[in-house]
């Protein structure tokens, strides 16, 4: 299986352009300070989960006439974000949210899915899955199973679901497609990456910031997060420790991260394994950009740019023109 953005899209900056620069310098002078000294006992989490939400909030931009429709149900939470114009029909997308598994949530993503499910054309289901401390691992990996699966039941074939997700919903994503590689039926059309996490052990991000430090979080705080989620773990735990092997059997992916980021030495790992093992995996690396610079239009203009890209790696994996048809707001 193969896909890639439509040769006529704007292409992916060789440089850096001066808002990205500033904010990298605004990024590293506040969020990279903080994050340094937020102690990651109950007190901290819950100050980061509202730093956090203040900043996506603050910095992400909501299409108009944007629809959002809760689901709860035994064992699922998760939300239908609808993009102005878009209707329900028989392809849909299901979003996994970034967290380190401590910190987010379908809320604080919710503009980011909104701008996705414009860009697309495509309802997005974005699923809320449960955070550590309160719930250790597989938690995380169980819901995103579990909200995958309610999405097939509703009418929707796994070829026609594309998935998006950044960050530590990276991590849950490959686990999930990795762990039911030979499951019929269960592949979706295409994947879509926003600075995905891979390593939870966190030893890639580690060599990464020897060469160039991360402005917003370092290597060693991340850790102290992801250890909230795979306290008492084995780190080899095939869950934890994804085995690519099999990737010849994922969909196509698009793998998109910022320069400036840790994770772009996952991001890198990624690509090289899955396209080790036979399988489709497109890589762009965007000069000076930070982590999940997509869902901050307001900071960085890429944004927009990388969503309008994404779209067009998604359409081409549907085989499917509606791009022509929406924008990015």
């Amino acid at each position: 299986m193969t896909a890639a953005a439509p040769p006529d899209l704007p292409a992916v900056p060789s440089g850096r352009s001066l808002r990205a620069v500033v904010a990298a310098t605004a990024t590293r002078a506040t969020l990279g300070c903080l994050t340094g000294v937020i102690p990651m006992n109950q007190a901290g989490v819950w100050f980061s989960r509202g730093l956090i939400a203040t900043i996506m909030g603050t910095l992400g931009s909501m299409p108009e006439g944007t629809r959002v429709i809760p689901v709860r149900q035994p064992g699922l939470r998760g939300e239908w974000v609808v993009g102005p114009g878009v209707k329900f029909g028989t392809r849909a997308g299901y979003y996994v949210h970034g967290s380190a598994y401590v910190i987010c949530s379908a809320q604080t993503h919710r503009k980011l899915v909104a701008q996705l499910s414009a860009a697309t054309g495509l309802p997005f289901f974005s699923v809320d899955y449960r955070l550590a401390p309160e719930h250790r691992f597989p938690a995380a990996a169980d819901d995103v199973e579990a909200g995958y699966r309610w999405l097939l039941t509703q009418g929707y074939a796994a070829s026609d679901i594309v998935i998006g997700a950044d960050s530590a919903g990276g991590h849950l994503t490959c686990d999930l497609l990795l762990a039911h590689a030979d499951e019929p039926g269960f592949q979706p059309a295409a994947v879509v990456l926003f600075s995905p996490l891979v390593d939870l052990t966190m030893e890639l991000a580690l060599r990464q910031e020897r060469m160039r430090r991360d402005p917003a979080m370092s290597a060693g705080a991340a850790r102290q997060l992801l250890g909230l989620y795979t306290v008492a773990q084995d780190p080899d735990h095939p869950r934890l420790r994804l085995d690519f092997a099999k990737a010849d059997r994922l969909p196509p992916m698009l793998v998109q991260v910022g320069e400036f980021e840790m994770l772009s030495a996952d991001a890198r790992h990624l690509d090289a394994e899955v396209n080790r093992a036979g399988g489709a995996s497109t890589l762009e690396v965007w000069p000076g950009m930070v982590h999940v610079f997509q869902a901050l239009p307001r900071l960085a203009p890429e944004a927009r740019l990388a969503l309008h890209r994404a779209a067009g790696f998604i359409a081409s994996a549907l085989a499917d023109d509606r791009l022509d048809h929406v924008e990015v707001c």
